[in-house]
């Protein structure tokens, strides 16, 4: 958390003091952002989706949960803010997808079961990508949903998203056939902190204009997250009693819930139009707060979710 912390303060102080380092971190953000999803998708297991169906139970709870209960949580929260077009824009497009990289390290600290949970982890990418759209266009309509969709979002979606994703399934299938490329992949995860700290550095240092600009901002985005993050667990922890899951599983279905997805969103953020790029800080500034807010759910979700096996 504080690497982050630092990470965005060196950002800022080099952006407002040299517009040329702005300029080359708005150019090296690209490839970055790049290697970054790309370590992302190699922890996720691509290939094992058929595995995601072992729990139904939990498969219920996780996919209703995120894909149904979230999304109208997130409607009703944005309809209550009253942001800035921009800043609703941010807040859609990173509280609408669920986690699927440090979500697994946190279940695996509260004690969760972190194998139902890596199994559901390509499902939940896979409807991500496919329903993100959909929830932009019901929930902003054409003129903004148009902003996504189309045009360069659509090709920063392709490739910042989409060649990561199958450089990521070619490497994993790759893996399986050579212990050489396998043990690349199950070390490649001591990648991510590193490379997340230096997105971070680059946005605000690229985007320094746009964080100033949103200082205002940072409390109602504070409370819209953290009251999210609170709504959004216990949505998981009566889904978890309603479908009487077992400890471990419950733990990861609360998990689920309350951890998004990014750093995926991100390339569709700085990929729009100069006036939309607030969004971009948003999503930086909704990890940071996410993060926070995981310290706490270590302690908290064990005593939400006690284990009578413990």
């Amino acid at each position: 958390m504080w690497i982050y912390l630092a990470a965005a303060g060196i950002g800022l102080l080099l952006g407002s003091r040299s517009p040329a380092a702005a300029g080359a971190a708005e150019t090296m953000i690209w490839p970055v952002l790049g290697v970054l999803l790309y370590v992302t998708f190699l922890q996720v297991p691509l290939t094992s989706l058929r595995n995601a169906a072992g729990d139904r139970r939990f498969l219920a709870a996780v996919l209703v949960g995120n894909f149904l209960l979230v999304p109208l949580l997130v409607w009703a929260l944005t309809g209550v803010a009253g942001l800035p077009p921009a800043v609703t824009l941010g807040i859609l497009l990173v509280l609408l997808v669920p986690c699927t990289d440090w979500y697994l390290s946190f279940t695996h600290l509260v004690r969760g079961d972190t194998a139902a949970a890596v199994a559901v982890t390509p499902l939940n990418l896979l409807l991500q990508l496919l329903l993100l759209p959909v929830y932009l266009w019901l929930f902003l309509g054409g003129e903004f949903g148009d902003l996504i969709v189309t045009g360069t979002v659509a090709t920063a979606a392709a490739i910042l998203i989409g060649l990561p994703l199958l450089a990521a399934l070619g490497t994993e299938q790759v893996a399986t056939r050579r212990p050489a490329v396998s043990a690349w992949q199950r070390r490649s995860g001591v990648l991510v902190v590193p490379l997340v700290a230096v997105v971070v550095l680059l946005v605000a240092t690229s985007q320094v204009g746009e964080v100033t600009g949103a200082l205002h901002l940072l409390p109602s985005l504070a409370a819209v997250f953290g009251v999210f993050l609170a709504l959004a667990v216990a949505t998981g922890w009566l889904l978890a009693r309603g479908l009487r899951l077992p400890a471990r599983t419950a733990r990861a279905a609360v998990l689920s819930l309350g951890t998004r997805n990014s750093f995926v969103v991100l390339p569709l953020a700085l990929a729009l139009p100069p006036e939309w790029r607030t969004a971009a800080v948003v999503i930086v500034y909704q990890s940071l707060i996410e993060l926070l807010g995981l310290v706490l759910l270590v302690w908290l979700v064990p005593r939400m979710v006690p284990d009578p096996a413990a």
